[in-house]
């Protein structure tokens, strides 16, 4: 790690000196949306620090950022890590698995890496005067009961189920940001993200979208939990990268929570068959038991982000679900 301290504040420097706009730590870098986020923040200008346990993230997502001179990665554990000295500008901490299957494999550790990571976070924050992105989840609401869902709807979580570990930890990351701006002035941004997809899920991610397309590209039958009348409101990654990099952008009176989704709801089986109609798959449906504390309706009300950011989302889950086939039909192939 000393040596990449050394090099990289030497690059910031001459960065710096030359114009360049931030030096941006993003905390989960190689993940899904985390790989997407570099590449805008690359795209913009910004010297890009991406640190991630590769977990769940993987280095094919940032090999092509791996060449760029304003690119640095770093294997680390957000949990875990023991040094960072480089100075930064911004902060995105993006860090945790999001999907069910890979947050509940090690439960213990997400908890940890939500709340160490937060702390890790807003520590260097702090030090560096820094602004800070939470990227929080809708899942803070648990299985509401207010629909659609507003930020100020303080949601209906299991604190002990099987989803706990991720609920509960992004609502404690999201409790340690407000006392950081409460005790020490950081300036802090908290994004409540829905369920986003697009290029670069992993195949065997097994959220709702990947599990569907990796089903139908194969020919096998697509697989539902419960009757498929659940509801969930799809954002394309590129309408939620705008939307984080937009929050960040804002005065720092603006903390958030805001809402970051596309309200278009629809129901599970709907997008069953969307997914077969753009694979044309001839995959049938079959039904299974719904997991425990799985959401029976997921819909965010983005008033405050129309109002606040001038976001809402403008890619439609028809074109999005075809970009993401399009992407996974490789990855598939090569399983």
């Amino acid at each position: 790690m000393a040596f990449w301290t050394v090099f990289i504040g030497m690059i910031c420097s001459c960065v710096t000196f030359f114009g360049e706009q931030k030096t941006v730590l993003v905390t989960g870098g190689a993940g899904f949306l985390g790989s997407h986020l570099c590449e805008r923040l690359l795209r913009d200008g910004h010297t890009v620090i991406c640190l991630d346990n590769l977990s769940s993230g993987s280095k094919d997502n940032i090999v092509a950022f791996l060449s760029h001179p304003q690119f640095f990665f770093l294997e680390e554990d957000v949990s875990a890590i023991k040094e960072f000295s480089m100075k930064v500008d911004e902060i995105y901490n993006l860090a945790c698995p999001a999907s069910p299957p890979f947050y509940q494999a090690d439960p213990v550790h997400t908890l940890k890496t939500s709340v160490l990571g937060a702390l890790f976070v807003l520590e260097l924050a702090k030090k560096w005067d820094a602004k800070v992105l939470q990227a929080s989840t809708s899942e803070v609401y648990g299985d509401p009961i207010e629909h659609p869902q507003k930020e100020s709807y303080r949601g209906n979580v299991n604190p002990i189920g099987i989803r706990a570990c991720y609920d509960e930890g992004k609502r404690a990351a999201e409790a340690l940001f407000f006392d950081y701006q409460r005790m020490h002035g950081t300036k802090i941004k908290v994004a409540r993200i829905f369920n986003t997809y697009g290029p670069r899920m992993r195949v065997d991610d097994g959220r709702v979208v990947t599990n569907f397309i990796s089903q139908a590209l194969k020919g096998e039958p697509i697989t539902i939990y419960g009757d498929g009348s659940q509801t969930r409101s799809f954002c394309y990654v590129s309408d939620l990268i705008e939307g984080l990099v937009r929050l960040m952008d804002t005065a720092d009176d603006i903390t958030g929570p805001i809402n970051i989704g596309n309200p278009r709801e629809f129901t599970v089986l709907e997008l069953a068959f969307l997914t077969i109609r753009y694979t044309g798959s001839s995959s049938s449906i079959v039904y299974c038991p719904l997991p425990g504390d799985d959401p029976c309706k997921r819909k965010p009300d983005i008033s405050l982000a129309r109002s606040v950011l001038k976001w809402e989302p403008f890619v439609d889950l028809e074109e999005g679900l075809v970009k993401t086939i399009q992407a996974m039909q490789p990855a598939q192939n090569g399983l």
